[in-house]
């Protein structure tokens, strides 16, 4: 039987050693008071420590002295497992040094780890992140030098075929934000941008003989509509209260509320993106290549649109009319609206459906997306692709795999170089007025985020499209298949590359 409690109550159900697993989205859907009484229960009586902490998105809220980072840092932690490390701002940092065990995998291979823990499974078995960075053949999940772990990734054969078995350890607590709990116990997310993993994860905890706290905004009488329902009372330990937060008018168009016609997503998707953009990315040489990259886009298709200049793919799939014509996907579950970006990346304004994340990724893993839209930090001569981890930083791969792994059209958006790259474009003429200081085009990835060898074995389309050319994958590596007009094929192209290509 669940019980209401304040978060200082509920803190003191966590022990050293548990292992604790978050029901977030990169920056949303965090349950902060609960990591803060965490905190405060840990500054005051050293505990709880040791702890092991799990996360299909990550679980942070941009801020180095909010939610769980506060407990990281001061050396709570021996253990990290999650997707994305993005909006956990200290954590991240932390991880380079060696502070704890930390260790990526890809999102949904997470996700789907947590559902097969709920079914009483010990793992999931997935083709995605074979010849990638995660693969035990070449560098398996490790982000730092402390992190061994070679239990969390193994390479199976099932029936003659190669598959990656993910694993997590025993979770036997679970952390979650909902909107509402009644008075049997029946958690719904009304207001909630997306349910995430939230069951799978505490039917796991229950099946482990765990606990499983819930942060809620208000207690309510009358119970919501059964479908809004996504945790039975059942499964519920504890429940604290916490009034939410006070915000902008802008953000009640991702909890899917209110109907939000096609007509409506320019003008809501600008109010949020005043509030929640975390770095500019319109510039000439990204609206040049989200323009080009539009162009791959078809009617009907089932889409996913990445962070960073991909996003300039949707806006120009506005103007031309597209975008109404397709059905675009966000990896926290969101089928058939907008996605929101920024601090808020996860959400979507207008969707028609929310799904669990497992079940997003199930439609992902199977290629069930006939196209997406990937950014690059490096690509190679036989067409790899780093998207994950820079010189000194990283955020982790996130979904990228998933996406990237079977899907029909897989389209890299990229700038040629970076760091000081300056282009004009004067009606379709385009001039490179100076080269950036970084190549983006390498003789090989710093680690591989993609799989050029597995792509041409699923027979996927792949490009890269940049501000001055479109290259295509074929079986010799990279072919160069457009160039704009303006560019001077040698001095802007060929001379830049440390490596031959296909012309």
């Amino acid at each position: 039987m669940y019980r209401i409690m304040s978060s200082d109550e509920a803190a003191c159900l966590v022990k050293d050693g548990d292992v604790i697993c978050v029901n977030s989205f990169v920056g949303i859907e965090n349950p902060v008071e609960l990591h803060e009484a965490i905190y405060r229960k840990y500054k005051k009586d050293n505990t709880p420590k040791h702890l092991t902490m799990i996360s299909s998105a990550g679980f942070g809220v941009w801020d180095e002295n909010k939610n769980a980072e506060g407990y990281i840092r001061e050396g709570a932690v021996d253990k990290l497992i999650c997707g994305h490390f993005g909006a956990m701002l200290s954590t991240k940092k932390l991880v380079l040094e060696n502070r704890f065990e930390a260790y990526n995998l890809p999102l949904g291979c997470i996700s789907h780890a947590i559902r097969a823990q709920a079914g009483g499974l010990p793992g999931a078995l997935s083709k995605v992140g074979l010849d990638i960075f995660v693969d035990p053949d070449i560098d398996g999940p490790g982000i730092n030098d402390i992190s061994h772990d070679k239990s969390l990734i193994k390479k199976v054969e099932v029936d003659g075929e190669e598959f990656l078995y993910y694993t997590l350890p025993k979770i036997n607590v679970a952390l979650i934000k909902g909107t509402s709990c009644d008075r049997k116990g029946n958690i719904s997310f009304d207001d909630m941008y997306m349910s995430g993993d939230a069951l799978s994860i505490c039917q796991a905890v229950k099946a482990n003989g765990g606990k499983v706290i819930v942060q809620v905004d208000r207690l309510i009488r009358v119970p919501s509509r059964p479908r809004n329902t996504i945790i039975p009372g059942c499964l519920v330990d504890a429940v604290v209260v916490v009034d939410p937060e006070s915000r902008h008018a802008a953000y009640e168009s991702l909890t899917g509320n209110f109907e939000i016609p096609y007509s409506q997503w320019k003008d809501w998707h600008e109010m949020l993106e005043t509030l929640t953009a975390t770095k500019q990315t319109t510039n000439v040489a990204g609206r040049i290549i989200g323009k080009r990259a539009a162009r791959e886009l078809k009617p009907d298709d089932i889409v996913n649109i990445g962070i960073g200049i991909p996003e300039i793919v949707a806006h120009y799939a506005r103007k031309t009319g597209i975008l109404d014509r397709v059905t675009l996907t966000v990896e926290s579950g969101g089928v058939g609206g907008f996605p929101a970006s920024g601090t808020v990346f996860g959400a979507m304004i207008g969707a028609a459906c929310m799904v669990d994340m497992a079940n997003q990724f199930d439609l992902y893993d199977n290629g069930g997306l006939d196209i997406c839209f990937m950014g690059a930090l490096e690509v190679d001569r036989y067409g790899n692709v780093n998207a994950h981890r820079g010189p000194g930083a990283f955020s982790g791969i996130g979904g990228f795999a998933n996406i990237t792994a079977k899907t029909k059209t897989v389209v890299f958006c990229l700038t040629f170089n970076t760091k000081g790259l300056e282009v004009l474009r004067q009606k379709e003429k385009v001039t490179i007025c100076n080269n950036g200081a970084i190549p983006k085009f390498v003789e090989e990835v710093r680690s591989i985020s993609f799989s050029a060898k597995r792509a041409l074995v699923n027979g996927q389309r792949v490009l890269y499209i940049t501000e001055r050319c479109v290259f295509e994958l074929t079986e010799k590596g990279l072919k160069l298949k457009e160039v704009y007009p303006g560019i001077n094929v040698k001095k802007d192209i060929i001379d830049l590359l440390p490596f031959e290509i296909e012309v």
